[in-house]
């Protein structure tokens, strides 16, 4: 686990460079210089991108990855063209297809907001532009190179729509010129990443199909399925949110999504490293060592994420009191969400395991069953509940879907992530945050949110040093913090 927290905290700069950048996006420039309901249509354009994404794509990233390696020379250069070409063929008979039924799409798509209809085609553009983003980037990681591409990932589109919102702000944009300009900033990020990809390795395109295209047909047809679950999982209830109620609460949502989202910025940094590592493990068989890694990461992220949590729940009253009081809508669904993405940094390397082992397919089923759960649950409490009943079936499905996950991994390797520090940590998160969330200075927010974390952050920190809860946080306290020699394991 050395290596993992040290490249994990490296990888954690550019990803909160990304999410800081966001954070002022959705909570200052959109919430104070955009309407309500057009905030709520940028959401939903992009949330339905997102979810075309994976189709568009056909799995041609992670296909690309995994098959690279096994070819050489000319091969090589034959199957990269073959991935670069196959989202193409497959996209113009589609294309064509929805050109015949666009109308009813439309309708099907601006059924409850009429204000969708003249912006419904950017839903394909934006979707395209991810996808070669996507396939660009895997095409830059099969010749080891990442660091471009992260950036580009997590920072420029970002920085992207922040121009855009200042634009805005000084009305040197209209609210029609800012929808066009956020799908030029994807294709732009598409157009420069690809640039770089084609410059790491230059494309010589020929009309081949390797003798393997069964297999890698396969493959790519359960990463779209596995791309698809976890992009609805995040996506599906927004999407619906636009579907089913006024647009505006889709703003009102996306705030509160984005505000716990916070809480997923450790283990996206942490999975970078442990991905491999848990590979690693598994083809070699060791199994002490991955038990050990469960337990290790487990905990760590769930310290790591505990303290987040913590700060953004016994703040949020008094963060919603710096926004506009519609957006004070989302106290729940912050709540819920943040609690939903607590429960999945408790699971520590379980998806990483399964993705790896020969249980693959498993989850793939337990992700159409969730997928499945979770439409039914926001079709039935979105209309009786609004952006409420999308939080609390986006929580049920969530947890629900993790446990399983955390059972599947307990049946087939007779392992699982808690331990005495788990149950001791969380009556502490606990007790931490009825304490500090009835705790009112009655100050300015911005004072009270800044003395408030400052106490709970040392409250909190002291703890978990003094009760070891995490040798990999001690570690780095001892290392960074307090300049002491760290304890061996």
């Amino acid at each position: 686990m050395g290596i993992v927290a040290s490249q994990s905290f490296r990888n954690l700069i550019t990803t909160y460079l990304g999410f800081g950048i966001g954070a002022l996006n959705t909570l200052v420039l959109y919430v104070h210089f955009f309407k309500d309901e057009y905030y709520g249509l940028v959401g939903f354009l992009l949330s339905a991108a997102t979810l075309a994404m994976p189709f568009v794509a056909l799995g041609v990233q992670n296909t690309m990855i995994k098959f690279y390696s096994s070819y050489s020379g000319r091969k090589q250069d034959d199957f990269l063209s073959f991935m670069l070409v196959m989202p193409i063929v497959v996209l113009i008979p589609i294309s064509i297809v929805v050109s015949i039924f666009y109308d009813q799409l439309v309708d099907f798509l601006a059924s409850k907001n009429e204000i969708v209809r003249p912006y419904a085609f950017l839903i394909g553009i934006i979707a395209f532009a991810m996808a070669y983003f996507e396939i660009s980037y895997a095409w830059s990681k099969t010749q080891l190179q990442s660091v471009f591409g992260n950036m580009m990932n997590e920072v420029f589109h970002r920085l992207g729509i922040m121009t855009l919102l200042i634009l805005f702000a000084f009305e040197l944009l209209t609210t029609e010129g800012f929808l066009y300009g956020v799908a030029v900033v994807y294709l732009l990020r598409m157009a420069i990443m690809m640039s770089y990809a084609f410059k790491l390795r230059r494309p010589r395109l020929r009309i081949s199909i390797p003798k393997e295209w069964s297999s890698i047909l396969k493959y790519s047809v359960l990463i779209i399925i596995a791309g698809s679950i976890a992009v609805m999982i995040l996506e599906i209830d927004m999407f619906m949110l636009g579907k089913l109620v006024p647009i505006e609460n889709v703003a009102y949502y996306s705030v509160g999504i984005y505000i716990a989202a916070v809480i997923a910025v450790p283990a996206r940094a942490m999975h970078q490293i442990i991905y491999p590592l848990t590979a690693n493990y598994l083809n070699e068989r060791r199994f002490i060592e991955l038990k050990d890694l469960y337990k290790k990461s487990s905990i760590t992220l769930y310290a790591i994420s505990g303290l987040i949590f913590l700060l953004i729940i016994c703040n949020i009253q008094s963060l919603y009191l710096l926004l506009d009081p519609s957006y004070s809508k989302g106290l729940y669904v912050v709540f819920l969400i943040s609690l939903a993405k607590l429960v999945d940094n408790l699971m520590g390397n379980n998806n990483a395991i399964l993705y790896n082992s020969d249980y693959y397919r498993l989850v793939l089923v337990l992700g159409v069953i969730l997928v499945a759960v979770a439409v039914s649950l926001n079709l039935i409490f979105i209309p009786k509940l609004g952006i409420n009943g999308a939080a609390i079936a986006t929580f049920m499905a969530s947890v629900v879907y993790a446990f399983s996950k955390i059972v599947v991994v307990f049946k087939k390797f007779k392992m699982h992530p808690f331990t005495k520090q788990t149950l001791f940590l969380t009556g502490i998160v606990g007790i931490l945050g009825l304490v500090f969330f009835f705790l009112d200075f009655e100050w300015h927010p911005i004072v009270s949110i800044g003395v408030k974390s400052v106490i709970l952050s040392l409250a909190y920190l002291i703890i978990v040093y003094k009760f070891n809860i995490s040798n990999e946080i001690n570690n780095w306290l001892n290392q960074y913090l307090l300049r002491r020699k760290s304890r061996p394991e």
